[in-house]
């Protein structure tokens, strides 16, 4: 056996310690992320969390304003409750892979939500974010 050939075990000798005849240097990197710094949650501009409020059209005149982004400490079911008794329109709360929660509600409510929303104090007005044509 020459001196760059390493021992592996088989199944039969389990038990032998497997040696080296040379020494072995480990070098360890330490691999950083660049972007550390402005994925933080406390940074500038990325830090404010938007509400977003939108419409898709569905069939003829048909519509749905679909309100993304709250924060997971709201009962969104409380909140989908009040929704539809405000503005007299039905609606549910349905569970996406990639945006989480979503509250869709009937018809084109998109300035309703936002009022309502400001005035029972869950958002600040300039964290909603208003789509649609």
């Amino acid at each position: 056996m020459s001196d760059l050939e390493v021992q592996t075990p088989t199944a039969f000798d389990v038990m032998k310690p497997c040696t080296l005849s040379t020494p072995l240097t480990i070098m360890l990197f330490v691999i950083e992320d660049p972007f550390a710094d402005a994925n933080a949650e406390d940074s500038g501009a990325g830090a404010k969390e938007y509400v977003h409020i939108r419409t898709q059209q569905r069939n003829g005149r048909k519509s749905l304003t679909t309100v993304q982004g709250l924060k997971k400490d709201f009962s969104y079911n409380k909140i989908l409750k009040d929704l539809k008794k405000e503005f007299c329109c039905n609606g549910t709360v349905v569970q996406d892979l990639e945006l989480g929660q979503v509250i869709q509600l009937q018809g084109d409510q998109r300035k309703n939500v936002s009022t309502f929303l400001v005035q029972a104090g869950i958002v600040k007005k300039e964290n909603i974010k208003i789509h649609g044509f």
